[in-house]
């Protein structure tokens, strides 16, 4: 089953041209020394793209031993020497910096970055980057309500990678968890990083109910045993073993979950529909421009559709507690 972008283009089969092999007349290897741009005589250039690089070394380098207003900084001035033209580097930079700020608790600056490459986003695959920066930006300042606004995001635009279903209802599974552990009636609310709508916040804290949360979280879980079922069949090595230890993973949380056999038949018929292999093949939006992408709320396509299923008013954490 050819599924997911999975096939090969003939072109790799064909035969490869003939090269003419052309002798240099001289060549000198050009011999950095390690970590050679920290030096200060690296930036004794009037070559604006040698320093773009210089900062930019400097700041993934700062990540990686986490000093990150060093980073920021260093990225701040990589990005005045960015061209217009140089989208990728920029988008690059900008994320650097929004991770540095959000490691640095600078949320306002954080989303502002955020917000900026959201702006200039232009195919799925920018957009899937930043969704992935918000739901980091978010989970460092504890937002849950605009993770899972995000992560729902990321299983609208890839409906078919399990492990953003998966991320989404660990989410839901860690707040059922700390209601339990605190022994509160629903789960912890925390303000939103950022301005948002009163309508986007009632909603947000509406979706927080305990017994939706449960059933988001049994819903997602199955939509992951679901998807990695189907995409094991063309997996093998470190990529099945992933696959297998996130199904039981899926299992261990249906357990902890404990929806009824009725309940979980309804929830895997909706969650379902739309895995056929061709239907699939259609849907596989994956690096297309924005302009040509059509892509469905996570609450009209599957959501409401839960919701109408009735299983809240038979099932759920108050119902089976009392039971």
């Amino acid at each position: 089953m050819e599924i997911l972008g999975s096939t090969f283009d003939d072109s790799v089969f064909s035969e490869a041209r003939d090269r003419v092999c052309v002798s240099l007349s001289s060549y000198k290897a050009k011999v950095c020394e390690p970590q050679w741009f920290c030096e200060s005589a690296a930036l004794d250039t009037d070559d604006s793209l040698e320093k773009q690089k210089v900062y930019k070394f400097r700041g993934d380098l700062a990540v990686r031993q986490g000093k990150y207003q060093e980073a920021l900084d260093a990225y701040s001035s990589c990005l005045e020497l960015i061209a217009d033209n140089n989208l990728t580097i920029r988008r690059d930079v900008l994320e650097g910096m929004a991770r540095c700020c959000t490691k640095l608790g600078q949320t306002d600056q954080a989303l502002e970055l955020a917000d900026l490459l959201s702006k200039e986003a232009s195919n799925t695959c920018h957009l899937t980057g930043l969704l992935l920066l918000k739901v980091s930006i978010y989970q460092n300042f504890r937002d849950v309500g605009s993770k899972m606004s995000s992560l729902q995001q990321l299983c609208s635009l890839l409906p078919f990678n399990p492990w953003h279903w998966c991320n989404l209802g660990q989410t839901c599974l860690q707040l059922l968890e700390s209601d339990r552990a605190t022994g509160s009636s629903s789960p912890q609310r925390c303000e939103p990083a950022g301005e948002q709508k009163d309508g986007q916040i009632v909603e947000q804290q509406e979706e927080l109910d305990e017994d939706r949360i449960w059933l988001k979280a049994c819903m997602c879980f199955i939509r992951t045993r679901l998807l990695l079922r189907i995409l094991r069949q063309q997996q093998s090595s470190f990529v099945l073993q992933r696959s297998e230890s996130a199904l039981q993973t899926t299992e261990e949380a249906l357990q902890w979950l404990n929806p009824k056999e009725t309940t979980l038949q309804a929830i895997t018929e909706v969650m379902s529909e739309d895995l056929i292999p061709e239907k699939m093949r259609e849907d596989y939006q994956d690096g297309e421009s924005l302009g040509s992408v059509c892509v469905q709320s996570f609450r009209e396509r599957w959501w409401n559709k839960v919701l109408l299923t009735g299983v809240l008013e038979t099932d759920g954490p108050h119902r089976n507690a009392k039971s």
